[in-house]
């Protein structure tokens, strides 16, 4: 069990792994934490936003859409690998997942079980990190977005003691998901293990 990062010490934590991050308006206390409780967090979950462009991309992640209100994440990464800090408690990222995944991120297990039920609140327990992306399979990942991912992932695991295996896709928390596509969780907890040494 982890108490969730403070705000400060998140901008330590990213600053100490050599992310350039932009803090949004009121990030530190934009989070959706009336609906239900933040914490205590177990990993870090990556997703992919479906837009292009890094503004467009920024503003919708902080503000939400009609059906879903922001944050829709804790921070948006940018093809630039920039890390836009867009809040800080529960955000609508997750949703529900499997509670199989859970047992297995937290046990930090190398394989984690297909998920195949909805029956756990994954805004309550993971961080989130949307990264700007149309999500076809085609739009490319620049290295400096690869290498931005993998460093705030790295400096949130490297704070709570966690392993790369603290680290997964949308996609494997839900079968309900894609996100993200267009390189492989494996790849990037690789990348994730190369920073925590």
């Amino acid at each position: 069990m982890a108490t969730p990062i403070t705000a400060s010490t998140l901008l330590e934590a990213l600053k100490k792994a050599g992310v350039e991050y932009e803090e949004v308006r009121d990030w530190r206390n934009h989070n959706r934490n009336h609906k239900g409780p933040w914490g205590p967090v177990h990993g870090v979950m990556i997703h992919h936003t479906v837009t292009s462009g890094a503004e467009e991309t920024v503003d919708l992640v902080y503000d939400g859409r009609s059906d879903l209100p922001g944050p829709l994440a804790h921070g948006v990464v940018t093809k630039d690998g920039t890390v836009h800090l867009v809040g800080h408690g529960r955000a609508n990222h997750a949703g529900l997942g499997d509670d199989d995944v859970l047992r297995a991120v937290i046990a930090e297990k190398k394989d984690l079980p297909n998920p195949n039920q909805a029956n756990t609140d994954g805004n309550r327990c993971f961080y989130g990190f949307e990264c700007e992306n149309l999500g076809d399979g085609d739009d490319p990942w620049p290295e400096k977005q690869l290498d931005a991912i993998a460093r705030a992932a790295a400096a949130l695991c490297k704070h709570h003691g966690w392993n790369e295996h603290s680290v997964i896709g949308h996609l494997e928390w839900t079968d309900q998901k894609v996100d993200p596509r267009g390189f492989t969780m494996d790849e990037m907890r690789e990348r994730v293990a190369e920073r925590l040494k």
